[in-house]
C-alpha cells in the first residue's frame, strides 16, 4: 500500500469493498430471506461482482501493480472452486439409447399481449416443442390458446388466478397415475406435480413456479431511481418465496419416489431458495451445460433462474439452453438416463 499512488489507494479500497461483498455472497444460501431480506438481493448480483473483479485484475495488471491483483484473483478462484462461477467452459454430451428428455419453458402467455412484435410466437413455440419432442414438457404462464398445437397422450393443466386464465402444465408421454397442486397462498404462482410410470419405475415430476421478483427486461433494476423502494420490493418477494419453498419442501420430502424438479424459480443458483429446493438433487446444467446458461432475457445480464433438477439416481447425458426469443424466458432441455 505504501508504494501505491493516492488514486490507486482509493481504487484498492474500492477493490476491498467488492471483495467483501463477494465473500458475503457465499453466506446467502445459508441465511433465510426472513432473517436478512436485504442480503438475498445480493444473490442477483453475483455474476456482476465477478465481472467487476475481472476488471480489477485487468486494471492492476495494466497499471503494473502486480501484488494488488491477487485479491480479485483469489475471489475468482474461490468462485471456480465452489462452483459459483457463472460460466461453464465445457459440456457433456452422451448418446444413450435409454435416455428420456425433459423440457422446461416459461412461455409468458404465448405473447398474448404482444410484448414481442411477432404475431407468430404461438406457432414458433409449438414448432420448437415439436422439433425437440421432449418426453416430458413443463410450462409456466400457460394461456389457453387455439394457436398452440401440443399433443401428448397424458397431461395435467392447472389454472390459477381469479379468472383462471393462466397457469402451469405438465405434458407426458408416460402414463400419469397421480397428480396434484400445492396451491400457494395469495399469489398466482404455484407448484404442480404428476407421478408417471416409466417401465417399472414411478417418478415424481414437479413443475415449480416461485414468486416473481418483478424484474423487467426493458428496465435495469440496478439503475432504478428509487433504490430503497426497489430493494424493499425485492426483499418482500424473497420472503414470499421462502414461504413457498417451505411448503414445497414439506410436500417433496414426503415423496417416496425418484424426483425431478422443473421450473421457473425466479431466483438464481446463489440463493437460499435454490439451495433449499436442490438439496441432494443434481442440477443438469452444472453437469452437462455450457456457457452462462442464461434463461431470462435481461439485456446482456446472465440470469439463470429456470432449472432442471434430477434425482441422483439419474445420469445426466445432455443439457441445452435454447437462444430463442419467443418469451422473456429461454427454454431448457435435459436428457437423462438410469
Amino acid at each position: 500500500m505504501k508504494n501505491l499512488s493516492f488514486i490507486n489507494k482509493i481504487i484498492f479500497f474500492i477493490n476491498n469493498i467488492f471483495a467483501l461483498l463477494f465473500l458475503a455472497s457465499f453466506a446467502i444460501p445459508f441465511i433465510s430471506p426472513k432473517t436478512l431480506p436485504v442480503l438475498s438481493v445480493l444473490s442477483l448480483a453475483v455474476p456482476l461482482l465477478l465481472f467487476i473483479h475481472i476488471l480489477f485484475i485487468i486494471y492492476w495488471w495494466l497499471a503494473g501493480v502486480k501484488k494488488q491483483f491477487l485479491l480479485s484473483a483469489f475471489c475468482i478462484l474461490l468462485a471456480i472452486f465452489f462452483s459459483n462461477f457463472p460460466y461453464k467452459f465445457s459440456e457433456r454430451n452422451i448418446i444413450s439409447g435409454n435416455s428420456f428428455s425433459i423440457m422446461n419453458y416459461n412461455v409468458r402467455l404465448f405473447n398474448k399481449y404482444q410484448w414481442i412484435e411477432d404475431d407468430n410466437i404461438p406457432q414458433k413455440i409449438s414448432d420448437l416443442i415439436k422439433q425437440n419432442d421432449p418426453d416430458i414438457l413443463t410450462l409456466q404462464e400457460l394461456y389457453p390458446s387455439t394457436e398452440i398445437d401440443i399433443n401428448y397422450p397424458y397431461k395435467f393443466i392447472d389454472f390459477k388466478g381469479d379468472n383462471k386464465i393462466f397457469g402451469q402444465a405438465i405434458f407426458s408421454k408416460f402414463e400419469i397415475i397421480n397428480k396434484g397442486s400445492l396451491d400457494f397462498n395469495d399469489t398466482d404462482n404455484n407448484a404442480i406435480f404428476i407421478d408417471i410410470l416409466k417401465g417399472s419405475d414411478t417418478i415424481r415430476i414437479y413443475n415449480l413456479h416461485l414468486e416473481s421478483l418483478g424484474i423487467k427486461p426493458n428496465k435495469d433494476f440496478l439503475g432504478e431511481k428509487d433504490s430503497e423502494k426497489m430493494i424493499k420490493r425485492l426483499s418482500n418477494s424473497f420472503v414470499k418465496q421462502q414461504e413457498q419453498v417451505e411448503k414445497f419442501n414439506i410436500h417433496k420430502d414426503k415423496c417416496k419416489y425418484k424426483i425431478i424438479i422443473s421450473g421457473d424459480f425466479n431466483n438464481t443458483a446463489y440463493s437460499w431458495a435454490y439451495r433449499e429446493i436442490k438439496g441432494n438433487l443434481t442440477d443438469t446444467f452444472l453437469v452437462s451445460g455450457k456457457g452462462f446458461g442464461k434463461t431470462y432475457d435481461f439485456n446482456k445480464y446472465p440470469l439463470r433462474i429456470d432449472f432442471l433438477l434430477v434425482d441422483k439416481y439419474f445420469k445426466v447425458n445432455q443439457h441445452e439452453n435454447f437462444d430463442v426469443k419467443y418469451s422473456d424466458h429461454f427454454p431448457v432441455l435435459a436428457k437423462i438416463s438410469h
